[in-house]
């Protein structure tokens, strides 16, 4: 089993959806002043690597103390945008046919967090994203967001509002964001997305990819086996 940490760091100052709180790291206590050290965190639900509950766009919708910690360990297919450019729609035809529960879209965003760029990342077209739903699909993507976030570089034929978060959270299922690393997977991982024990829309997580190297080879190998 080889574990993947694809979480980025919470820290201060980190990017966060336009309008969201700011995220701050500051020290409470230390050990000069106090004996001991405290660090007061200060973040949104919805700050750096976390998950979306349905209560994040559905007014009816579950929020994430209604599931059993169990429903938050995902098996997942990395699908791979890598050739997208800026403010690129994902298109339906990338929805591969799969048995997973989870569709992890790999655009290679991730490498300008940190950076205004951030900002104008690849997304779920409306189609695709009620695609994935349909088809039973949670959606996880190494970007700030399914749909376009707002900034002055927006083209006008982009859609307007959440319709990806409302396709999928609308139907029941989950959305994972601002993950990292996914170039270092296999296309098939149990993904680990525990968020911290609130019951709210949203929570930050501790995003961890799990592979098993034995299992992967073994299984190329009885299916070289029976050609």
């Amino acid at each position: 089993m080889t574990l993947y940490d694809c979480t980025h760091r919470v820290e201060t100052g980190m990017p966060t959806y336009p309008g969201d709180p700011d995220v701050s790291c500051s020290p409470h206590a230390t050990h000069e002043a106090d004996g001991y050290e405290v660090t007061a965190l200060e973040l949104g639900s919805h700050a750096g690597t976390h998950i979306d509950a349905p209560r994040h766009t559905e007014p009816d919708g579950r929020t994430l103390g209604a599931y059993d910690v169990e429903r938050f360990r995902f098996d997942a297919r990395l699908v791979d945008c890598g050739g997208l450019g800026a403010r690129e729609a994902i298109p339906p035809d990338a929805v591969p046919e799969t048995e997973a529960e989870l569709l992890a879209f790999r655009t290679g965003w991730d490498d300008r967090w940190g950076t205004e760029r951030y900002l104008d990342h690849p997304y779920l077209a409306p189609a695709t994203a009620r695609r994935c739903a349909e088809a039973g699909h949670h959606v996880a993507t190494d970007t700030l967001n399914p749909d376009p976030t707002p900034t002055e570089r927006a083209s006008p034929d982009e859609p307007s509002g959440v319709p990806a978060h409302r396709a999928l959270l609308g139907a029941g299922r989950f959305v994972v964001e601002n993950l990292t690393g996914l170039e270092r997977l296999p296309e098939r991982v149990t993904l680990h997305a525990y968020p911290l024990a609130v019951d709210a829309d949203g929570a930050p997580i501790r995003a961890v990819a799990e592979t098993d190297a034995d299992r992967e080879f073994g299984r190329e190998r009885d299916e070289t086996a029976g050609k």
